[in-house]
């Protein structure tokens, strides 16, 4: 399942956001990526999401494949535009 968001300010949203966007995606037992650009990373590796160190405003697409990929997906989601 797939999804494009255009990412808002978690910087100032959520308190350690890069190591809440991970737990976010561990809470699921699907494979959670994240794409922009050229960058496709896992979304459960800190050292993969201080690489691809999101910025607001970005379009970030979504990746998730797995028994509860649609519950990942809505969450990262939902973290992603600050629901």
């Amino acid at each position: 399942m797939k999804k494009e968001v255009v990412m808002k300010d978690i910087y100032t949203i959520h308190e350690h956001s890069l190591a809440a966007l991970v737990n976010v995606a561990c809470q699921f037992s699907s494979e959670t990526f994240l794409e922009c650009g050229t960058l496709h990373i896992n979304a459960k590796s800190i050292m993969g999401i201080i690489a691809f160190n999101p910025v607001p405003g970005s379009t970030v697409t979504i990746n998730c494949e797995g028994a509860d990929a649609e519950e990942a997906l809505e969450a990262m989601s939902k973290f992603l535009t600050c629901e």
